[in-house]
């Protein structure tokens, strides 16, 4: 179930409507909880059984992870919840990309080919393992006790706003809000419903219409690409991923604040960013913390001399690529990303610093959409005749149709991105702050692009998130 499909759009005010009649912190909780499990369970009805189940698991895990216990049951207990949660994740989404590997390596031995599972990727599964994996590092370091209670944990892990796309949340940051859900106030109905219409319009009016011809694109015959086709469809993707995943988080963080809670923000303007550190400082902001946190610090981090920190940056990004997905296309962007995070830290950043804040910006930006070629192709072979149209060595004419909207819709997205770095922005951002009648614009706008999105919604073919398959 997704959150501008008519059925949400029509079964959330009435759960809302009961959410805000309930009285006191524990009524309030059930009925986030029985809300946040009947919508996972529409969309997953078997996988639910194996998120109850290990998050039972978790929680019973975790009561041997504080200081009490002696350190080596705890290390014991942190290493089964760790590779429990992983073993879920390495079933569902890589058992095939593996098997499919290791029959190409054993086939010139003569060995019988290991079957394929063709197991459906459930939503959201890479979000929800990480979540759980920080309840029981965080528990196990000390950062937070054990969950209150199971419904507590139940409702950490099932909270249907984040559920199927992030921002990844960690339980010591979230726990007084679930144990004591917040008073919902007028300022938190009418903030978190204008940021739910903020991300309907990015994700509908921008990155959907953007999606259909870089789809179209890509599944053509790539040889068949002309150079000014491969930049208009890889400037689509661009604008497109952005925009399909920052209207996620809005509608997320959006229908947590109607409910009361405060999530953090998981994109900061990435496409203004000067260097790929900094990128990765304003994109997926719930992931790069998560990696930080709980990957390149227990490495060591940059704490044990150049080397090893360069080392760390790779295994950090490799692992996020594949994170993203079982194939060597995210494998390779992974790779792609920690090379330009080394020749940042060796010279690369400071170099564009000297060049000035618009050569820096471009730099950037053409490095990111390099990377999102790589992300974006199906295989290798295709990423080859890709990039071979890019520098105009496919010698080859258009192929594929421009809908009309798309250049307007490039446009509109390419200026939107690109406003923070301008010197409008904080003029206009002051203004804001301090004219009521900008104010009432910026709401009414919002109003027409809310009602604009759905009538989309209703009138143009299904087209999923991008990070579910994530």
């Amino acid at each position: 179930m997704l959150f501008y499909e008519p059925l949400f759009l029509t079964v959330f005010p009435a759960v809302y409507a009961v959410y805000l009649l309930a009285t006191g912190a524990p009524a309030k909780k059930w009925v986030l909880l029985i809300a946040s499990t009947l919508f996972y369970l529409w969309g997953e009805p078997v996988f639910v059984l194996v998120l109850l189940a290990s998050t039972a698991i978790d929680y019973a895990l975790s009561f041997a992870l504080g200081q009490a216990t002696p350190a080596s049951m705890r290390q014991l207990a942190l290493t089964a919840g760790i590779a429990g949660n992983l073993a879920i994740l390495v079933f569902y989404k890589y058992a095939d990309f593996l098997a499919g590997n290791l029959n190409v390596v054993l086939a010139p031995l003569g060995a019988g080919r290991i079957p394929l599972l063709h197991m459906a990727l459930p939503i959201g599964v890479s979000f929800v393992v990480f979540e759980k994996i920080t309840y029981l590092v965080d528990t196990y370091r000390g950062t937070s006790r054990p969950a209150a209670s199971f419904s507590d944990y139940c409702l950490f892990v099932l909270f249907f706003p984040k559920l199927l796309a992030g921002p990844i949340l960690k339980y010591h940051e979230m726990k007084d809000q679930i144990a004591s859900p917040p008073a919902i106030r007028w300022s938190d109905f009418a903030t978190g419903f204008l940021r739910f219409a903020r991300g309907m319009g990015r994700k509908l009016l921008i990155a959907d219409p953007l999606g259909s011809f870089v789809n179209q694109t890509f599944t053509a015959d790539p040889a068949g690409l002309g150079a000014g086709q491969a930049w208009l469809a890889l400037g689509s993707f661009t604008l497109q991923i952005y925009f399909d995943f920052a209207g996620y988080s809005d509608m997320a963080i959006g229908l947590a604040r109607l409910l009361g809670f405060r999530l953090k923000e998981n994109f900061n303007a990435p496409y203004i960013a000067q260097s790929m550190t900094e990128f990765w400082r304003r994109w997926h902001i719930s992931l790069t913390s998560w990696i930080r946190d709980y990957l390149y610090m227990p490495l060591g981090g940059n704490r044990c001399g150049n080397s090893r920190t360069y080392v760390n940056l790779w295994i950090c990004f490799l692992a996020s690529g594949l994170w993203h997905g079982a194939s060597w296309n995210f494998v390779l962007w992974g790779a792609y990303n920690g090379l330009f995070l080394t020749l940042d830290r060796l010279f690369l950043r400071e170099a564009l610093a000297r060049c000035g804040a618009v050569v820096a910006t471009a730099v950037t930006l053409f490095t990111v959409m390099i990377g999102w070629a790589i992300f974006r192709s199906d295989s290798v072979a295709q990423l080859q005749q890709f990039t071979a149209a890019l520098f105009g060595l496919s010698h080859a004419t258009a192929t594929t149709e421009i809908p009309a909207e798309v250049p307007f819709t490039l446009l509109l997205g390419t200026l939107i991105s690109l406003l923070p770095a301008t010197p409008l922005y904080s003029p206009l951002v002051r203004a804001y702050r301090r004219q009521n009648w900008l104010r009432g614009v910026t709401v009414a706008a919002l109003l027409v692009v809310y009602v604009l999105a759905i009538a989309r919604a209703v009138t143009v073919p299904f087209q999923p998130f991008i990070y579910f398959r994530f």
